[in-house]
């Protein structure tokens, strides 16, 4: 028996792989579209029987073969959370973020998140990144995104806006002016009579509503509304905070200082102590990190991030099976936790017995009647603000 050997280029041409075919190719050979081609191998209805074998013959002669991976991922169930925040660098929105993960791993999804940098061109960015992914849900903190645009993405997956309300859109939030005017009367309960509100101008009402909660403890206690007690910056670091030290060294200086945000209380706290300053009583709406080891500890609203994550996850997961129910509008409890800053009285008055921990049970004077004006939520906003900030009255 003899064997022939083929000659170079026979060789060549018999070893040169044929391009893979590919959906496209199929459906021009078959002189349909992609659609049809992809219904023929998905082996759906809607394909007319001689349509349906004009595919199939240009598949056998392409020698196609359908990419099983890709139409095994585009088959499979979302399973990302996506989170758009202000600024993972916030205590309380890194504390979120936590939560929200931990909850979503224990049901065994995937979290993707990104911040906004209270910038509105930067969140319409961040949106569009985020929800390019296949997601199970999103969380947002809007800063200026409409609502009618998460009415839209609402059509696609479960939507839930957190601390600021957006009207058709489920939210949870916290009563941001009753928990101001909480505090507010908790100082004033302690004797103080110069109150001053150091806080973030920001482009949504969450501070806003903060002010107006103050603003309107210091009516019921029959104390005038001074702008000049009021600071505000776009971002509350050191070197804005500074303001605070010289509003402190006046000669009618404020006796009691209440941090719209814990970045407002941290860069207000730094200040203070490069000054060197004796410590005014201040509460800070919201923990931060070492607040309660230093002295005196730092008394503050408890927004718990905690509690705000595990409603946001129950009401995204909710709405998973029922799209159709809603908005819901759920407001988390705040508390107000001691820790000694809080409960500093003014020069000329003792402090507080450190036992005792509550100023609302037990003033360092009665306390006077409250009757507190709280606004009505209203469109967009999660409770709009009684004035702007600094206003006067």
């Amino acid at each position: 028996m003899t064997h022939e050997r083929a000659t170079a280029p026979a060789a060549a041409e018999a070893v040169t792989p044929r391009p893979r075919a590919r959906l496209i190719d199929v459906a021009t050979a078959a002189g349909v579209s992609p659609k049809t081609v992809s219904r023929v191998i998905n082996d759906e209805a809607g394909v007319l029987p001689g349509t349906r074998d004009r595919v199939q013959q240009a598949v056998r002669e392409l020698g196609f073969v359908p990419d099983r991976s890709a139409r095994e991922l585009k088959r499979r169930d979302a399973d990302t959370i996506g989170i758009l925040i202000d600024a993972i660098s916030d205590p309380f929105f890194a504390a979120f973020v936590s939560v929200v993960e931990e909850l979503a791993v224990a049901e065994g999804l995937s979290v993707i998140f990104a911040s906004t940098g209270y910038d509105a061109a930067r969140e319409r960015t961040q949106l569009d990144r985020l929800t390019g992914h296949r997601l199970a849900g999103l969380i947002v903190a809007p800063v200026a995104v409409a609502a009618s645009t998460l009415t839209a993405l609402r059509t696609r997956f479960p939507v839930v806006s957190v601390d600021r309300v957006r009207s058709g859109i489920d939210a949870v939030v916290i009563d941001d002016f009753g928990a101001a005017a909480e505090a507010t009367a908790a100082l004033i309960a302690r004797g103080h009579r110069r109150v001053a509100f150091m806080g973030e101008d920001v482009p949504y009402p969450t501070v806003s509503d903060r002010l107006a909660g103050y603003r309107s403890a210091l009516e019921a206690a029959g104390l005038s509304f001074d702008p000049q007690l009021v600071i505000t910056h776009e971002r509350f670091g050191r070197g804005e905070a500074a303001a605070a030290s010289r509003l402190l060294e006046r000669d009618d200086a404020p006796t009691a200082l209440l941090c719209a945000t814990s970045l407002a209380a941290i860069g207000t706290v730094q200040a203070i102590r490069a000054r060197g300053l004796a410590m005014p009583a201040l509460i800070s709406f919201g923990d931060f990190t070492l607040a309660e080891v230093l002295e005196p500890g730092i008394t503050y609203v408890d927004h718990d991030p905690r509690l705000l994550a595990i409603a946001a996850f129950q009401l995204l997961r909710e709405r998973a099976v029922r799209p159709d129910a809603g908005p819901e509008r759920i407001v988390v409890p705040t508390r107000l936790v001691p820790r000694g800053s809080g409960e500093v009285a003014p020069a000329g008055r003792s402090a507080a017995p450190r036992e005792e921990r509550n100023p609302l049970l037990a003033p360092a004077e009665p306390a006077p009647a409250l009757s507190l004006v709280h606004p009505e939520p209203a469109g967009d906003a999660a409770v709009p603000a009684a004035a702007p900030i600094g206003a006067a009255s």
